[in-house]
């Protein structure tokens, strides 16, 4: 008890001083020095006696020797105000009583009120002086100091103002706020924290060029991507690095400081607006019903089982091959959404009696399928393997959905089985094949939806370069012309979704990509939004095409066309030429045979002579050590 009250006992001496200034200041403003020292020493020495006695106590309940002072704010400001009023009336209650009972006399009623402002002022004072002092330090430690980084912060509002304040608490961090930038017209040359907005969000490039600004901190964090691109594309113009703040959700509490600024996500700046969903439509086709997932545990499955999941299904199956992968979003739906019933099942799609028996038992409204070998130069290095799971899986997938009278399924495709480069593609293709003409013989809302590359999903691109810079580099590429399309998680499963509630039969749908993006372009920035520079801090090397590459992906077939569907990001592909009923299950049958026999050659082949435009095998078997 003796340690925790002389814990601050410098504060504590301090007060000490301050209290008999408070009461002797309050007597002498209060009455003349002839009354004070004739008739008031009597009542001076008895306030005097319980303000010493009462104060320190009540101080200290109230815990003003347990504060960091140097970081007082606010509710430091409040605390002081409560706790020297309470001692205040504390101590004016008992003077009071004991002149009321004659033990002193004459007494001022007005003197314990000025010794509450003067205590007011006192005790207030001293402890906002040390913080004026430490801020008085640091201020002197960031001016002295070499190698601090100026910092331009866009954005004026509370992110903008917590960013500010971290800077100026801690120089340790080695950066210094020069002021703001905010297109709100009000806060034009107003001044926060000490520093002023210097100008908007247009001006970047002269504003950071005129107060030689380091680096460039976006503090907006509800700032939509379309706003990000452009203070990111500025900030590279004038050749200053870019970080930006985490989401509003990690500012609750006060929890931002500079040390948790993340480097600005690739997601944030898709050169499109994020597809958006007609949830009533999605919410109609899901809700109450019993959906089943194929790789089930796979990223972009996995992103559909959780969302599939908010929609209250009747049931949720998840099927999958890898029981790691499948226990792990298992274990997640159970803890997020713990009135679903969720249903585990460990099953090769290869297997044909298992997947029917599953099927069966279970009988599910909607079927998404899925499981698929995707990564391409695995895939040209085990054909057999792209043939049995991509078309024989498909194959008894589609025949078991069939059978069991399931109304819905949707496969997910890839834009890589338009005119195929890669086995991985053409596998893809002949399953879409069986997908529309089980849907064409049962007259069952059979689809397939396309998509290109998805942001975040394994084996993508975007994880390896991630990896690759916070090695150090290199970052390989392929080529440095190379395009992609590119899609979010969760948007790409918003879309196939929606495709869930339309009722045609049949059909192929192809998702809004937007403008394919420069693999190159993606990898630099990349490496700027980590704050380094490509070639200078982290180098780009390119690998060449790998087998089953192309330079660039199509949604589509040459001469092919696509409609309007109700939704806007979804488009119904027309495509009149492919292989179907007892020809398509014969041509099936014919490579389920040659992967038996794993004759790799024959069935590169075969399926040249299926599909027209494909170019399959045109390349040596990928050097898996360039892979990453």
């Amino acid at each position: 008890m003796t340690r925790s009250w002389f814990r601050g006992n410098k504060l504590f001496l301090a007060d000490l001083a301050l209290i008999v200034f408070g009461v002797l200041a309050s007597f002498i403003l209060r009455l003349n020095l002839e009354q004070f020292f004739l008739d008031y020493l009597p009542a001076f020495f008895w306030m005097l006696l319980l303000a010493l006695l009462i104060k320190p106590w009540v101080y200290r309940w109230f815990g003003l020797y347990q504060r960091v002072w140097s970081y007082a704010s606010i509710e430091e400001m409040k605390l002081i105000i409560r706790a020297v009023t309470a001692a205040s009336v504390l101590v004016a209650a008992v003077i009071y009583a004991l002149y009321f009972f004659r033990i002193f006399s004459p007494f001022a009623l007005s003197l314990p009120v000025f010794d509450w402002l003067l205590s007011l002022a006192a005790v207030g004072g001293l402890r906002f002086g040390l913080r004026l002092l430490a801020e008085n330090r640091k201020a002197l430690e960031q001016a002295s100091g070499l190698g601090l980084r100026k910092v331009l912060v866009v954005g004026a509002g509370d992110a903008g103002a917590l960013v500010v304040r971290e800077m100026q608490k801690n120089p340790r961090l080695g950066l210094v706020p020069i002021g703001y930038l905010d297109d709100d017209a009000e806060k034009q040359g107003q001044r926060i924290h000490g520093f002023p907005v210097l100008g908007k969000l247009d001006e970047l490039s002269q504003v950071a060029a005129a107060q030689h600004a380091d680096e460039i901190v976006m503090a907006i964090p509800s700032a939509p991507g379309s706003v990000l691109r452009k203070v990111a594309e500025a900030s590279h113009r004038a050749g200053l690095p870019f970080r930006t703040m985490p989401g509003i959700y990690e500012l609750i509490g006060g929890k931002v400081s500079v040390n948790r600024l993340r480097e600005v996500d690739i997601t944030d700046l898709l050169r499109r607006k994020p597809a958006q969903i007609d949830r009533q439509s999605v919410g109609n086709s899901v809700r109450g019903k019993c959906i089943l997932v194929t790789g089930a545990g796979g990223s972009i499955a996995s992103e559909l089982c959780r969302q599939v999941g908010r929609w209250e299904p009747r049931q949720l199956i998840l099927l999958g091959h890898g029981e790691n992968s499948v226990f792990e979003i298992l274990v997640e739906l159970n803890s997020e959404l713990p009135g679903l019933d969720v249903q585990p099942v460990i099953a090769d799609i290869r297997d044909q009696k298992r997947v029917a028996v599953v099927l069966q038992k279970y009988k599910p409204d909607v079927i998404f399928h899925t499981a698929a070998h995707k990564h391409v130069p695995l895939m040209e290095a085990n054909i057999p393997e792209a043939v049995t799971n991509n078309i024989l899986g498909t194959r008894n997938v589609v025949q078991a959905a069939t059978q069991a009278g399931v109304p819905r399924l949707i496969m997910i495709s890839t834009d890589k089985a338009v005119q195929p480069a890669s086995i991985m593609g053409a596998t893809k293709r002949i399953a879409e094949w069986l997908v529309l003409d089980s849907a064409a013989h049962s007259q069952k809302a059979y689809s397939v939806v396309r998509f290109g590359n998805v942001l975040g999903s394994r084996g993508s691109v975007v994880p390896l370069f991630k990896q690759q810079i916070a090695l150090g580099g290199p970052v390989t590429i392929t080529h440095p012309d190379m395009e992609r399309y590119f899609m979010t998680i969760p948007e790409a499963v918003h879309l196939v979704l929606q495709t869930a509630a339309f009722e045609e039969a049949g059909q192929v749908y192809m998702l809004e990509m937007g403008e394919p993006v420069r693999i190159l372009d993606l990898a630099q920035d990349l490496i700027r939004l980590s704050g380094l520079e490509p070639d200078e801090d982290i180098a780009i090397e390119f690998s060449g095409l790998r087998p089953g590459e192309k330079l660039s992906e199509k949604l589509k077939e040459e001469g092919a066309d696509y409609q309007h569907t109700a939704h806007a990001d979804i488009h119904r592909v027309i495509e009149m030429q492919r292989l179907s009923g007892e020809p398509l299950y014969d041509a099936v049958n014919q490579l389920e045979e040659l992967a038996k026999a794993s004759n790799s050659a024959e069935i590169i082949k075969f399926l040249g002579k299926l599909l027209p435009g494909a170019e399959l095998g045109t390349t040596p078997l990928p050097d898996f050590k360039a892979i990453t």
